[in-house]
């Protein structure tokens, strides 16, 4: 095997790759917000997305929020056990499968979402106040952009 090239290998600048800066942000942005679900309501950052999703939702299964979040089985059932022991949800099992159960918020957990909605969008707010409305817009433009075409790559 040669070892001999014509040009040395390319340079990565993590700072300049798009997979790396974005991970990096949204595990800043995560913990950010972590500290603020632990501090104010005793959450853990999964336990925050599955009741996001409850509230937006109405009723998921956890197979349902394992592919909105992109979290294991594992993470989503020990939150979920989690939840359910601090009575923010309820569990019912569906009537076409019986090992299945649908996850709803309590009216327990409905009260804390209503607490814990303004302060993850005040939060937001004070993050994007960087940017113009028009740059706000762009940014989610783009970020649909490249999330289609992702969905594209990994369909080839």
């Amino acid at each position: 095997m040669s070892h001999a090239s014509s040009s040395p290998p390319p340079e990565l600048q993590l700072e300049q790759f798009l997979p790396y800066r974005l991970a990096h942000l949204a595990e800043r942005i995560s913990q950010s917000l972590a500290e603020i679900y632990a501090r104010e309501f005793e959450l853990s950052i999964a336990e925050w997305r599955i009741l996001a999703w409850l509230h937006q939702r109405h009723s998921l299964t956890a197979s349902q929020i394992c592919d909105l979040t992109d979290m294991d089985k594992a993470r989503v059932s020990r939150a979920v056990k989690s939840l359910g022991e601090r009575e923010l949800l309820a569990r019912q099992r569906t009537r076409r499968d019986q090992r299945s159960m649908r996850l709803s918020l309590t009216e327990a957990g409905q009260a804390l979402m209503a607490e814990a909605i303004p302060l993850a969008l005040e939060w937001e707010g004070g993050l994007v106040d960087a940017l113009s409305g028009a740059e706000y817009r762009d940014l989610f433009r783009l970020l649909n952009k490249l999330d289609t075409r992702l969905d594209q790559l990994i369909e080839t």
